[in-house]
C-alpha cells in the first residue's frame, strides 16, 4: 500500500506526511492520524531525507501491514470462538443454574474484551517502533498544474 503526501514537519527520523484523506478514514475509529480539512498527517521513517514542503511517496510495509491487521482483527475473534466454546463446554459444567447458551456468550465476550484490552497494549508498545511505520521511500517532483 502506497500514499502520495506532502512533508508537514521532520522530527529526527520521523516526518509527518499529509496525506489525501480517503472515505474509510471517517469511520476509523483508531485515531492514529490526524485528520485534518486538507487530509489525514501520517507520520512515516524519513528515509530518503525529505524535508518539508517536498511531495513523497510513503509505502506501507506488507509485513508489518498484515501483522497488524492479524493482530487487530484476528486475536479479538478468535477470543470470542474460543470464550464462546469455553463457556458453552466447560462453564456450563460447574454453573448448572444459568443457561449454556447465557454462558457461552457472556465467556466469548469476556474473553473477547480481555483480548482487546491486550491487542490496545500490544498496537500502542508497536507504533512506537520505528520498523512498524510507514516509509518515506521516494521524493518526487512537485506536482504540477496543466493550463488549459
Amino acid at each position: 500500500m502506497e500514499e502520495i503526501g506532502i512533508v508537514q514537519s521532520i522530527d529526527g527520523v520521523i516526518a509527518k506526511v499529509l496525506v489525501k484523506r480517503k472515505s474509510i478514514c471517517d469511520k476509523c475509529t483508531e485515531g492514529k492520524c490526524l485528520l485534518t480539512e486538507g487530509g489525514a498527517i501520517i507520520e512515516a521513517f524519513n528515509q530518503v531525507k525529505a524535508r518539508e514542503g517536498q511531495r513523497v511517496k510513503v509505502v506501507f510495509r506488507p509485513y508489518s501491514y498484515l501483522k497488524g491487521s492479524v493482530i487487530i482483527y484476528g486475536i479479538p475473534a478468535i477470543a470470542l470462538v474460543v470464550g464462546a466454546i469455553v463457556g458453552k463446554e466447560f462453564l456450563s459444567r460447574f454453573i448448572e443454574t444459568i443457561d449454556p447458551d447465557l454462558l457461552s456468550a457472556i465467556g466469548g465476550f469476556g474473553l473477547f474484551l480481555i483480548a482487546f484490552i491486550a491487542v490496545r497494549a500490544i498496537t500502542s508498545r508497536m507504533e512506537k517502533k520505528v520498523e512498524y511505520k510507514p516509509i518515506v521511500e521516494e521524493i518526487l517532483p512537485p506536482e504540477t498544474v496543466d493550463e488549459e
